[in-house]
């Protein structure tokens, strides 16, 4: 679907990614709308799939999950399959994407130490080859998604 999203469903998009919870009214006076003006554009992009929806970030470390890492994987011959069925139901796996290139797969996931780490790798093995790379630091958390300049 090639949506078109004027300039100001763009601000208002904007606030949302900024602040989820900023009042309509906020984001009124911020991009000259009344509250219920904004109130429908939001409806309309949640209607549309522009808006899919609404989370709370939450920290890693203070939750007790000391390492963030990303781990690919190079699935066996056949057990691909397998794999995508069973990613969903394991609880360090905060992202995970099907790729292209060597690998099949990227996770994102979250440890609370490398002993979990290695725990960790212990139960992917049966699927594949991994590549474990330590997150160190955030460079761009989170950035939102912009109006392009073309």
């Amino acid at each position: 679907m090639n949506t078109k999203i004027d300039d100001l469903n763009w601000r208002i998009l904007e606030c949302l990614q900024e602040n989820a919870r900023e009042s309509f009214a906020n984001i009124g006076r911020k991009i000259g709308l009344t509250p219920p003006a904004v109130a429908e554009r939001v409806k309309k992009m949640e209607d549309l799939g522009i808006l899919q929806g609404y989370k709370a970030m939450v920290s890693h470390s203070l939750t007790g999950h000391q390492l963030k890492a990303i781990i690919t994987l190079r699935a066996f011959m056949g057990k691909l399959k397998s794999f995508l069925e069973m990613v969903p139901l394991l609880d360090e796996v905060i992202n995970c994407y099907r790729i292209t290139g060597n690998e099949n797969i990227v996770m994102e996931v979250v440890l609370k130490d490398q002993f979990h780490l290695e725990k960790f790798i212990d139960r992917l093995i049966q699927y594949g080859e991994t590549r474990t790379h330590i997150i160190l630091s955030n460079v761009v958390k989170n950035a939102p998604i912009r109006k392009s300049g073309g």
